[in-house]
């Protein structure tokens, strides 16, 4: 077989995650008007716009943590709402988030990113397996990796409360990492941190996508979305005005809105 057709073949595995014609809101205000949008395993899309204008509400939709009010969200080309309950949460387990603010638990390191696993894998049946191969629930291979990934592997015993601002926030991704999700959806999560910690969170979602991980990202660092992005979303007003190449997005917009917001002449 040559190399082509290998590569093909594993082209044409991989799946995307989509919105198509997504329409939503909450308690009668509109948030998210007519959005079509997807994200390829295996790419990077940052999403960019001014705060309110609904790039958390997209990326929470994405998620499946709730249902849109009009259009269709898919996986492969299942509509996911039109499937049966347990067919909608294998797709969940399939999707991983890491939100602004990380949330971590009072405990260690190793077990914060140890939770979510076990609890998409079945915690009961999980923790027998762990004891019976390392006699703790605690060595698990996956959590070592994920920590690896973002650079604590050495504080994997360090209590959560104790870590600065930045490395909670990489342990959060750590956590989402753990379970192996085909797809990573991050809301501005280097917002605030500092140039290490931003640089690390970068370098994993580029592992990411190098493992053919889907990863969309809302960020209001436009240098960030070049930096990292494959394609570049724009967001004003709850719509999507612009979606291509990151390249061809800043350096020759479509849409005039678009053009004004990434020159800063539109003020919101």
């Amino acid at each position: 077989m040559s190399l082509a057709t290998t590569s093909e073949q594993q082209q044409s595995s991989l799946e995307r995650l989509r919105l198509d014609g997504v329409s939503h809101g909450f308690d009668g205000t509109g948030v998210l008007d007519d959005v079509t949008l997807s994200v390829e395993q295996g790419e990077i899309v940052a999403i960019i716009g001014p705060s309110g204008t609904g790039k958390t509400t997209l990326l929470r939709l994405l998620a499946l943590f709730e249902e849109s009010d009009c259009g269709t969200i898919s996986l492969g080309e299942a509509d996911i709402w039109a499937r049966s309950g347990d067919e909608r949460l294998a797709a969940r387990r399939r999707i991983g988030m890491v939100f602004q603010e990380p949330n971590l638990f009072d405990a260690t390191v190793r077990r914060n990113v140890a939770y979510g696993l076990h609890i998409r894998r079945g915690w009961r049946e999980r923790l027998r397996e762990l004891v019976a191969r390392f006699g703790t629930n605690e060595a698990d291979p996956a959590v070592a990796e994920a920590l690896e990934t973002v650079g604590l592997d050495d504080v994997h015993g360090q209590q959560a409360d104790s870590l600065s601002g930045g490395e909670a926030q990489r342990v959060a991704f750590a956590r989402a990492l753990a379970y192996d999700p085909d797809f990573l959806l991050l809301d501005e999560p280097t917002s605030d941190l500092d140039p290490r910690n931003t640089a690390v969170l970068e370098e994993a979602m580029e592992t990411a996508r190098s493992e053919d991980r889907g990863v969309a990202i809302a960020t209001h660092d436009m240098n960030q979305a070049e930096r990292v992005a494959d394609r570049v979303a724009v967001m004003l007003g709850g719509e999507l005005i612009e979606v291509g190449p990151t390249d061809r997005v800043f350096e020759n917009p479509h849409d005039e809105r678009a053009r004004k917001f990434i020159d800063g002449e539109l003020v919101y």
